[in-house]
């Protein structure tokens, strides 16, 4: 892994130059600004019984699903796109170097377009200087989910990257598996064919791997291990995934 932090450098710089990751940063705050203002309106209009982060990391979802694919989709499909992937795996690198070195670089960045939006926080204590506003254990359970959640969110996007040539394609599926991720297994618990006792076991697996209940969990102070391990391993899994594609597709042209 000598060539990782080399590889590493040059795509923060390469997202620092692409047009994608400023759309992307300016979407992000945008959107965040709006809604985080939609709860402050709420807070003035009528008493609330849980500050603002409460519900701003509610709506975590939704600039998951254009950010990531934003950040990713380039990554992989548009170097085999150019054919400048088989030319970099000619040098000493390994297919493992090039992709955890493009997951590192979206993810530093994810991470720091998260980070960010401290800055609403902090700007509205500074000028509510209501202690009630803020509830610091809420506000490390939300950004610590938002960080664990974030390995196998942008490992999706790098996976759906390897998968075509086309930026596009690459940043349709990544949302399309996000979605399914995100949503769909709530949707999937919930099925009344699940109901039957004889399911139950599936039933519970599914009601575990619920995201927005993993979300509940962090900000209530519940720090789950099996919930880090999902991560984890979803995410390890999604970048092996990648090498393979990758490896395979440079195997048959």
């Amino acid at each position: 892994m000598r060539h990782f932090f080399t590889i590493l450098s040059q795509e923060i710089r390469a997202l620092l130059c692409n047009a994608s990751t400023y759309v992307a940063a300016v979407l992000f705050l945008l959107v965040m600004a709006f809604f985080f203002l939609l709860i402050l309106r709420d807070y003035t209009t009528a008493a609330q019984a849980t500050p603002p982060a409460a519900d701003f990391f509610r709506i975590y979802f939704i600039p998951v699903f254009f950010m990531v694919p934003l950040l990713t989709m380039r990554s992989l499909a548009e170097e085999r796109r150019l054919g400048t992937l088989e030319t970099l795996l000619t040098a000493p690198v390994s297919t493992a170097e090039v992709v955890l070195g493009k997951f590192c670089a979206a993810y530093l960045l994810y991470l720091a377009l998260w980070g960010s939006t401290l800055g609403f926080h902090a700007l509205l204590y500074h000028y509510a200087r209501d202690v009630r506003l803020l509830d610091p254990g809420l506000l490390i359970g939300g950004y610590l989910f938002i960080a664990v959640s974030g390995l196998l969110f942008v490992a999706i996007g790098i996976f759906a990257s390897s998968l075509t040539r086309s930026q596009a394609v690459a940043g349709i599926l990544s949302c399309v598996m996000l979605l399914l991720l995100i949503l769909g297994l709530g949707y999937l618990s919930g099925l009344a064919v699940l109901q039957r006792d004889l399911l139950h076991p599936a039933r519970t697996a599914l009601e575990s791997l619920q995201i927005n209940q993993h979300l509940e969990d962090f900000r209530q102070g519940i720090i789950d291990t099996r919930q880090i391990i999902f991560y984890l391993s979803g995410a390890t899994l999604a970048l092996i995934f990648s090498i393979l594609g990758v490896e395979a597709k440079l195997l048959h042209g």
